[in-house]
């Protein structure tokens, strides 16, 4: 089954941030809890905290500016005015005068400003508001503010005690505002529409026949959604052939093998981010009905935010790219561990910040999240305590430098070089070219053997030769091959033995010890080649020859009598072998003298 980028993608994604999903959903009643009456207290758990305490904790504080129609009036029309002169906050305070509950929290915002422009041009037609006509009251029927043939404009009062404007006059609002779409201003306000929608001052200027409703749109914003889409696809087409063609130029002017495997469309994500967002503002400029919007705005912020983490992703890999090819210039093998942990990193900082943008869009509490860690930490470190193993266990090895990436080593029984360090494992490529997967935190015990650092690579032997071999040969032969370890340019010229070290059951056996100093495996199979076979034509040159394992075989005959019962003179035996001992040892060495320790 042939990979798909996409799913891939998608799968890197919630596998690694399964944890935040999982908190996520914790997160609700867990919040609840902390805000119980009795909990706060400090009470035993089943005990109910007293009816007045429970009362009190119940009916929250009321806002000033809320406390009554004229306060809420005056609310909101100085909002405005602040909206108008673009004080920040006032958006949000004019739209915390209007009573949404009946709108999904996901398009509160973006309904809640057109309903807000809505309603102060509906006052301005209406009449000039006098703030001494409006009541006071804290408690009461609703205040009708004015009777429309589409409805009735009210401030009612909810049962926390803040008055805003009703749900059934917002619902009646789009109508009461085509409504009063001809009708000019009243006297004595001032009328700034600078800072309106721009769908709403579309829509003033858009002819009747294009206002009229053909399934659930008006003519206008089909339109508008058929244009915005096209704009959309074209924009997205443009900016990804664009940048694959950038890419392509610049894979063939650099010389850096790490981009020239890069493929030419990985910037492909950047064109649907572009497209997203292009749509994202259109559909917030169209004006569009409750169930509508809901339903466009809610696709295009989830399209948004998988497009931007993916061509995050992207940048993140073309910054990777950048770090390898670097990290092979240099002779430091830290980096080759450190550069490639470092996409990583930011792939998952990435990633928590899209979900972060998608619960804030979608109104979820982060902060009830947040707040979910205290209870719910015990039981996500119990579920994470492996992944925070491997981690320090990447810590680790990057601290301690145990190894590198290219280095071979061993541990527990596995042998090969390794490939890749990761954040929860290392991988292995065996000398039988399978892909072994070790989880970091066996570094963290676990003894490592590191056949990549090693200094010198050693070679110790015994060469047999034939028992006729005569001594001098011997001696030219082993002082040949100490010649051979200071001629040849690799092998270690400051320690070094090769001597005659035993007799061995059908040879004489010369040790030799020697090592290499090379940079990698093929360079000391490369190495010891040719040292061993100088060391047989050596051998042909001087006239040894080398022993295998024999066996003689002597047929027994029959001996003489007389001389069996010869004694032998045991003085003169002891005699004549002391002698020729010393006369060796005399024409070797010299009697009495004792040569220095070896040197190199």
């Amino acid at each position: 089954m042939p990979n798909n980028p996409l799913t891939s993608l998608r799968c890197r994604i919630f596998s690694s941030l399964w944890p935040l999903l999982a908190l996520l959903l914790l997160s609700g009643p867990l919040s609840a809890e902390a805000t119980d009456p009795a909990k706060l207290l400090g009470l035993p758990a089943g005990e109910q905290a007293p009816a007045d305490v429970v009362k009190a904790e119940a009916k929250p504080q009321v806002p000033e500016g809320l406390r009554s129609p004229r306060a809420t009036m005056a609310t909101f029309l100085e909002a405005m005015k602040g909206v108008k002169q673009e004080e920040e906050g006032q958006l949000e305070i004019a739209i915390g005068t209007l009573d949404l509950e009946h709108l999904n929290p996901m398009i509160q915002k973006e309904r809640g400003t057109d309903l807000s422009w809505m309603l102060l041009e509906v006052l301005d037609r209406t009449r000039l508001v006098r703030m001494e006509y409006l009541p006071d009251w804290k408690e009461g029927e609703p205040f009708v503010f004015e009777e429309y043939p589409q409805g009735a404009l009210t401030i009612a009062r909810k049962a926390d005690g803040r008055w805003l404007f009703s749900q059934d006059s917002l619902k009646r609002l789009p109508e009461i505002h085509r409504g009063l779409a001809d009708k000019p201003v009243a006297y004595g306000i001032d009328q700034d529409l600078s800072k309106m929608p721009l769908h709403l001052k579309l829509r003033r200027a858009i002819p009747e026949p294009w206002r009229a409703q053909t399934f659930l749109l008006e003519n206008w914003q089909w339109l508008g959604l058929l244009v915005i889409v096209g704009l959309g696809l074209l924009l997205d087409k443009f900016f990804s052939l664009a940048l694959a063609l950038a890419m392509r130029q610049w894979k063939s002017r650099t010389g850096n093998a790490q981009f020239k495997s890069l493929d030419d469309g990985m910037l492909r994500p950047w064109g649907l981010m572009i497209m997203a967002f292009v749509w994202w503002l259109g559909i917030n400029l169209m004006g569009l009905p409750e169930d509508a919007l809901l339903v466009l705005l809610v696709a295009v912020k989830f399209l948004a935010a998988f497009s931007s983490v993916w061509a995050a992703y992207r940048l993140v890999d073309l910054l990777a790219a950048h770090l390898m090819a670097y990290a092979g210039r240099t002779r430091s093998k830290l980096d080759d561990v450190l550069y490639p942990l470092i996409p990583k990193t930011l792939k998952v900082f990435i990633t928590v910040v899209g979900i972060v943008f998608i619960a804030d869009n979608m109104n979820i509490d982060v902060t009830g999240l947040l707040a979910g860690l205290g209870l719910a930490g015990m039981a996500f470190a119990l579920a994470a305590k492996d992944m925070v193993q491997n981690l320090f266990g990447s810590v680790t090895v990057l601290l301690d430098r145990t190894f590198s990436v290219g280095d071979w080593i061993i541990i527990d029984g596995v042998e090969g070089t390794v490939e890749a360090i990761g954040f929860r494992s290392t991988r292995i490529r065996t000398f039988y070219n399978s892909k072994v997967t070790v989880p970091n935190s066996k570094f963290i015990t676990a003894s490592v053997d590191n056949m990549g650092e090693r200094h010198y690579r050693r070679y110790s032997a015994n060469l047999g030769l034939t028992y006729q071999t005569p001594p001098d040969r011997i001696e030219a032969f082993c002082e040949g091959i100490r010649e051979l370890v200071r001629q040849h340019p690799y092998m270690r010229k400051d320690y070094y033995h090769v001597y005659f070290n035993g007799y061995g059951a059908s040879s004489l056996d010369i040790l030799v010890y020697v090592f290499w100093s090379v940079p990698n495996w093929g360079t000391e199979l490369r190495e010891r080649h040719r040292f061993l076979l100088d060391i047989l034509r050596l051998a042909q040159r001087i006239g040894v020859d080398f022993a295998y394992p024999t066996q003689t075989l002597f047929m027994a005959q029959p001996s003489d009598p007389a001389s069996s019962l010869e004694q032998l003179d045991q003085a003169a035996a002891f005699t004549q072998g002391q002698q020729q001992a010393r006369e060796l040892v005399d024409s070797t060495l010299g009697l009495g003298k004792r040569p220095p320790p070896a040197a190199f």
